[in-house]
């Protein structure tokens, strides 16, 4: 399975068009990158071709490394100052897509699909350990 398969069968599952998919799994799979730590997410980077491309092209951070990105970016920046770059990584994820038009069903619809392909990608142990690396995520978003 690739990155790919993993966003037509996103887009399949939850009626979003493939444009909005891969923005919203490249979002999320960026969110795990930085909280999670590259050691966790590693393996599901090396099973899952294109997975790292597409977080890397949707980085949550590369708004508010750049001090641009308008009020997300002040906030990214304001949050990022305080807690630190794991916590605005979330942050900036969630503003992320909601900002692109998804509401909260869209988004969990799409995060729990994420995690069951990535699942069965890399096994239950190593999801666990990635999604236990984000303590917000499911309260953020709605997993």
């Amino acid at each position: 399975m690739n990155a790919q398969e993993i966003i037509s069968s996103i887009s399949t599952r939850t009626g979003l068009d493939p444009a909005r998919t891969e923005m919203a799994v490249g979002t999320i799979l960026s969110v795990l990158e930085h909280e999670a730590g590259e050691d966790r997410i590693a393996p599901l980077f090396g099973k899952v071709p294109g997975a790292e491309d597409l977080a890397h092209s949707h980085d949550v951070m590369a708004v508010s490394e750049g001090g641009g990105g308008g009020l997300l970016g002040t906030i990214g920046s304001a949050v990022n100052g305080l807690l630190g770059e794991k916590a605005g990584a979330l942050v900036n994820g969630v503003a992320q897509l909601r900002a692109s038009g998804l509401d909260v069903e869209q988004i969990k619809q799409a995060g729990e699909t994420l995690l069951e392909q990535a699942e069965a990608a890399v096994g239950p142990d190593a999801m666990k350990k990635i999604v236990d690396a984000v303590p917000g995520l499911k309260g953020q978003l709605g997993l």
